[in-house]
């Protein structure tokens, strides 16, 4: 990454999206976090890891922001490399961390049997994990050829994730409440059309957007995909346990809850 090549406009816009990211990763996360209490203890978990997920992203952001900041000098109104690298890295470390725990919350706020939750989990934040693995040689890479290459081995555990997102836990969805089952569905297309972003946007310079603008597009396409993936799904999240906690409010006096509720 050339940061040279920005425009004093630029360079401005993608630090305050790294700030504004920040901002509400750890807005976010006081929220989830002074909130647990107000759902039922079955589903605190779910909201303690949702809160999680936006605490790490908050401090990446904030490490990204910092890197930022330090990798060009802008005192003249143009943007000068100091000669410190943007350090990319953060953003993998994050959502190596994130995004299994992502797919794990979303797992444990459906309230599946014990066998299933931690074979789902176990499946789905592995391949989550591989996905991201697989991804970071093709960023970091200066060949076009090599950042296609390593796009398309990190695709192929996109592609099952999302195959066992909306097919494989297709009978768990059903055997949701009627109150949350479509609160279930739209927070599992809202993660897949998240994600889409991610694949999209790496593939930003490889389809004619060059220096500045390459970087700018780039890093705040990654920003907004964040923001939606982890903060607005963790909403979705806390929604959905709020109202099966009320479920279980509502039948503790006459029935044991069922065993999705």
């Amino acid at each position: 990454m050339d940061i040279a090549t920005l425009s004093i406009g630029q360079f401005s816009f993608v630090q305050n999206a790294f700030s504004f990211g920040f901002a509400v990763m750890a807005a976010a996360t006081l929220f989830f976090w002074l909130m647990k209490s107000e759902v039922a203890p079955e589903y605190r978990l779910a909201v303690v890891i949702t809160g999680l997920v936006t605490a790490v992203a908050g401090y990446h952001y904030f490490q990204i922001m910092t890197s930022w900041v330090s990798a060009a000098d802008t005192s003249t109104g143009v943007v000068v490399a100091t000669g410190v690298p943007f350090n990319q890295a953060y953003r993998y470390v994050d959502w190596l961390l994130t995004v299994p725990l992502l797919l794990i919350e979303l797992i444990l706020v459906m309230r599946l049997s014990r066998s299933e939750t931690i074979k789902k989990s176990t499946m789905l934040g592995g391949a989550a994990a591989l996905m991201i693995i697989l991804g970071y040689p093709g960023e970091v890479s200066q060949t076009g050829g090599l950042r296609f290459v390593f796009w398309v081995l990190s695709m192929i555990p996109f592609v099952y994730i999302v195959y066992q997102l909306v097919v494989g836990l297709k009978s768990s969805i059903e055997s949701q409440p009627e109150s949350v089952k479509n609160l279930v569905n739209i927070a599992i297309y809202l993660v897949i059309g998240s994600w889409l972003f991610y694949p999209i946007v790496y593939l930003f310079p490889l389809v004619g957007l060059t220096g500045g603008a390459a970087i700018t597009a780039v890093e705040i396409g990654y920003t907004i995909a964040d923001i939606v993936a982890k903060a607005v799904f963790g909403v979705f999240i806390f929604v959905i346990a709020l109202r099966k906690s009320k479920l279980i409010n509502e039948k503790s006096e006459t029935a044991p809850a069922t065993e999705n509720v």
